[in-house]
C-alpha cells in the first residue's frame, strides 16, 4: 500500500546544508521503504491511488536519534501514571535495582515517550535483557554508544555524568545533529513531523512531534 505524507516543508537531509528542501513537499512510502521524496503536486499526480496523510503547516524531517538511550532506559525510571508520582523520569532511580520486570516496564514507557519526541534511533548498548527486548520490540534502530568528551562545549553527544538523560534530542541538539539518516528513495521510512511557529520558521517547535513514522508505520500521533 502506498501512503503519501504531505507537509508544508519537507527537509530530506537537514544534516547537509546543500541538500534540497521542498515547500509543500511529500514523502511517498511503500511498505517500510521510502519510494519518493519531492514536491507534493508532482508526487500526487504520479501516485493518484496513494492514501494521503496531510500534516498541514508542519515540517517533516528524518527521525531523531537519542544519544542518551542507555542512561535513559537503564538508569532513569519512567513512572506508570497509575503510581501518582508524575510522568517525568526519576534520575538514577533504577541504579541498584535487580527487578527485570520493573526495568522492562520502565523501558517500554520511556520508549513510548521517545516516540512522542520523534525519536527513531537510540544509542546503546543495553545490558539488561528486559531493556534489550523492549527496544527490539519497539522497532527503534539501535546505535553504538556515544561517549561525551570531557569539557565538551556542545552537549548531547553521549551520556552525562549526572542528570536524567533527556528524552527529547532537540532539547540538547540542533536539528542538523539530532536527525538520524536521511529521506531518500530506497531508505527505511523513519521520519517525524513537527509543528512550526506562526512566522514560518523552518525549524521544529520544541515540545515533541505531531507524528512519528517508523519503518513506514505511524507509531505515534499527537492527540
Amino acid at each position: 500500500m502506498l501512503t503519501l505524507h504531505r507537509a508544508a516543508l519537507v527537509l530530506p537531509d537537514p544534516a547537509d546544508p546543500t541538500a534540497p528542501s521542498f515547500a509543500d513537499g511529500a514523502v511517498v512510502v511503500r511498505g517500510e521503504r521510502v519510494e519518493a521524496v519531492g514536491p507534493y503536486p508532482e508526487l500526487a499526480a504520479a501516485h493518484p491511488a496513494a492514501r494521503v496523510r496531510d500534516w498541514g503547516p508542519a515540517v517533516l524531517t528524518p527521525g531523531l536519534r537519542n544519544p542518551y538511550g542507555q542512561r535513559a532506559l537503564e538508569r532513569d525510571y519512567h513512572p506508570d501514571p497509575r503510581e501518582g508520582i508524575g510522568s517525568e523520569p526519576l534520575t538514577d532511580e533504577l541504579v541498584g535495582c535487580a527487578d527485570e520486570t520493573r526495568f522492562g516496564a520502565s523501558a517500554r514507557r520511556g520508549l513510548q515517550r521517545m516516540l512522542g519526541f520523534g525519536v527513531t534511533a537510540v544509542a546503546g548498548p543495553f545490558e539488561r535483557a528486559s531493556v534489550r527486548t523492549a527496544v527490539a520490540r519497539s522497532g527503534l534502530v539501535v546505535l553504538p554508544g556515544l561517549v561525551a568528551l570531557p569539557g565538551s562545549a556542545e552537549p548531547g553527544v553521549g551520556p552525562e555524568e549526572s542528570g536524567a538523560g533527556p528524552l527529547d534530542p532537540l532539547a540538547v541538539l540542533p536539528l542538523a545533529r539530532a536527525v538520524h539518516g536521511r529521506l531518500a528513495a530506497g531508505d527505511r521510512a523513519d521520519f517525524a513531523v513537527f509543528a512550526v511557529d506562526d512566522e514560518g520558521s523552518s525549524g521544529p517547535l520544541p515540545g515533541g512531534a505531531l507524528a512519528t513514522v517508523l519503518g513506514g508505520r505511524l507509531v505515534y500521533r499527537r492527540r
